[in-house]
C-alpha cells in the first residue's frame, strides 16, 4: 500500500484545502468525476450564470412599467449555455495538470473505505495519517413508478440539454426548483411546478414563502399539496400522473426536472466501514472543529452537514487547513450564522432565525418589516412585492434573524449578516450608520429602525 501523509477524498472543496501551506505534506487527492465539484460544474456558479441570462430576459419584459418599451426575440439556449460552459469545462483540465505539476498525486477512480484509514482506489490501496472527506452531494430521486422509463433530468444534467424546450415539469418545491423555474420561464418554457406542500421555499420565513409562491404563481402553473403518483413516456413527450387536493390528473410536458433535494455521497464512500459515524441522513458525525469519529480523519461541506452551501464549505475549509497544520490550536466554527439566498426572481436572502421557528420555540421576539416601496429606490423600480424583514431581541436588541424577497436581495442582506456575527444590536446597526440615500440599502435601515 503506498502511504501519504494527507488524502484529500474530493475534489470541489477539498480541492481549495490545497495551498502552499500544506506543500510539505506527501499528498494524494482522489476524484472520480470533476475537480471543481458541483459548485463548479453542476451548481452555484453555472445555474447563476443562466439566472443572469434569464434576469436580463425579464427586465427587458418588465422596462415597459418604466416607460421603455422592449421585446425578446427567442432566447439563442445553445449561445447562453456554451458561454456558461466553455469558460467552466476546461477547468478541470488545467486543475489536474497542476496539481500534478506540484508533485500531487491525483487519483481519478472512485475511492471507497475498506478499513479505517484504508481506501481501495481503482486496483490501488492508499492509506494516510490524516484524511480530509470530502465527497460532496447528488440529487435524490425519488422512487415513482415509471421514472426510469423516461429521460428525465436533474440539477446535474439540465444545463447541458440541447433545445429549450417548450414545456417543463419540474417535480419539487424548493431552492433548485425555483431557480430552473425562474430561469426556463425567463427563456419562454411554459412551466409547470408540482409541490407537496401547501407553499413553495417551505424552509423560508412563512411571510417570505407565501409571498414568493403567491409571486411564482402569476409566472407558472404550480400544483400545491400534489405529488408525482406515476411517470410514462408519451409519444415525444411525458406524462405524469398527480394526485392533489382536486383529485388525480395527467400532465404532459417536453421535459420533466426533478428536483426533491439531494443526499451526501457517503454511501458511495462505504463510510460505515470506514469506521466514521454517520447520522440519520447519511452525513458524517463531526464535532465543531469538523473532526470525525475517527482519530485523524477530518469531514466538511455537503458530506458533513446540511447546508448544501459553498460559502459554509469555504470556511470549513479554511478551518481544517489550520486544524491539520495547528493540532495544539484547534480552532471550531458554530454555524451560529449561516446565511444563504435564492437566485429566482424575485432574489431571496436570509439568516438566522425565521418567526415559525421562534414562535414554535417560544423565543421572545418583535419583528419590523419594510416595503421596498417606502424608499426612494423602490419607487425608482416601481416595486410594489418586496420586503425587509428583521427580528429581533426586544431585551438584548440583538438581531435574531433577517429575510429579504426583492431585487438584491443577496447583497442588502450582507451588513445584517456582519451585525449578528459581531454582536452589534439592531440599534447600533440601525441608527448609529449613515445609508446612502437614495440607494435601495434605505430599506434595511427603515426595517432596523422599527424593529
Amino acid at each position: 500500500m503506498r502511504h501519504y501523509d494527507l488524502i484529500v477524498l474530493g475534489a470541489g472543496s477539498g480541492n481549495m484545502l490545497l495551498t502552499e501551506e500544506l506543500g510539505h505534506f506527501r499528498t494524494a487527492i482522489v476524484e472520480p468525476d470533476l475537480f471543481g465539484g458541483t459548485c463548479l460544474n453542476r451548481g452555484c456558479i453555472p445555474s447563476k450564470m443562466f439566472v443572469l441570462a434569464a434576469d436580463a430576459a425579464e427586465d427587458a419584459r418588465a422596462a415597459k412599467r418604466l416607460g421603455v418599451h422592449a421585446s425578446i426575440a427567442p432566447v439563442d439556449w445553445k449561445t447562453v449555455r456554451d458561454r456558461v460552459f466553455s469558460r467552466i469545462d476546461p477547468l478541470h483540465g488545467s486543475a489536474v495538470d497542476y496539481r500534478r505539476k506540484n508533485s500531487i498525486d491525483v487519483y481519478t477512480e472512485e475511492a471507497y473505505f475498506i478499513a479505517p484509514k484504508v481506501v481501495q482506489v481503482g486496483d490501488e490501496r492508499i492509506t494516510a495519517d490524516t484524511f480530509v472527506v470530502a465527497v460532496g452531494s447528488r440529487p435524490a430521486v425519488p422512487h415513482i413508478p415509471g421514472l426510469d422509463s423516461v429521460p428525465y433530468h436533474t440539477s446535474d444534467t439540465i444545463m447541458r440539454i440541447d433545445e429549450l424546450p417548450t414545456s417543463m415539469i419540474v417535480l419539487g418545491g424548493g431552492f433548485i426548483a425555483a431557480e430552473f423555474g425562474h430561469v426556463f420561464g425567463a427563456f419562454g418554457t411554459d412551466v409547470t411546478i408540482v409541490q407537496r406542500g401547501p407553499r413553495l421555499l417551505m424552509t423560508e420565513d412563512k411571510q417570505v414563502s407565501a409571498r414568493f409562491t403567491e409571486l411564482a404563481s402569476r409566472r407558472h402553473r404550480v400544483l400545491l399539496g400534489a405529488r408525482a403518483t406515476s411517470v410514462q413516456p408519451r409519444g415525444g413527450s411525458v406524462a405524469v400522473t398527480v394526485r392533489g387536493r382536486h383529485g388525480e390528473q395527467i400532465l404532459e410536458a417536453d421535459l420533466l426536472l426533478v428536483c426533491t433535494g439531494r443526499r451526501p455521497n457517503t454511501d458511495r464512500l462505504q463510510a460505515l466501514t470506514g469506521g466514521l459515524e454517520l447520522d440519520e441522513h447519511g452525513h458524517i458525525a463531526t464535532d465543531n472543529a469538523y473532526r470525525t469519529s475517527v482519530p485523524g480523519v477530518w469531514a466538511l461541506e455537503d458530506a458533513a452537514n446540511h447546508f448544501q452551501l459553498k460559502h459554509m464549505a469555504n470556511a470549513e475549509t479554511r478551518l481544517v487547513r489550520h486544524n491539520i497544520l495547528h493540532p495544539e490550536d484547534v480552532r471550531t466554527l458554530t454555524n451560529k450564522v449561516a446565511p444563504h439566498a435564492v437566485f429566482t426572481s424575485p432574489q431571496i436572502a436570509s439568516v438566522g432565525l425565521t418567526e415559525q421557528h421562534a414562535r414554535r420555540h417560544g423565543i421572545d421576539y418583535r419583528v419590523g418589516v419594510r416595503a421596498y416601496a417606502d424608499t426612494a429606490y423602490g419607487w425608482a423600480l416601481e416595486d410594489t412585492t418586496s420586503f425587509v424583514k428583521i427580528l429581533g431581541d426586544p431585551a438584548e436588541r440583538a438581531i435574531l434573524g433577517a429575510h429579504i424577497i426583492g431585487p438584491q436581495a443577496a447583497t442588502l442582506i450582507q451588513p445584517l449578516i456582519q451585525a449578528m456575527t459581531m454582536g452589534l444590536t439592531a440599534d447600533q446597526v440601525g441608527r448609529d450608520v449613515l445609508y446612502i440615500h437614495p440607494a435601495l440599502t434605505e430599506v434595511v435601515e427603515q426595517a432596523l429602525l422599527a424593529l
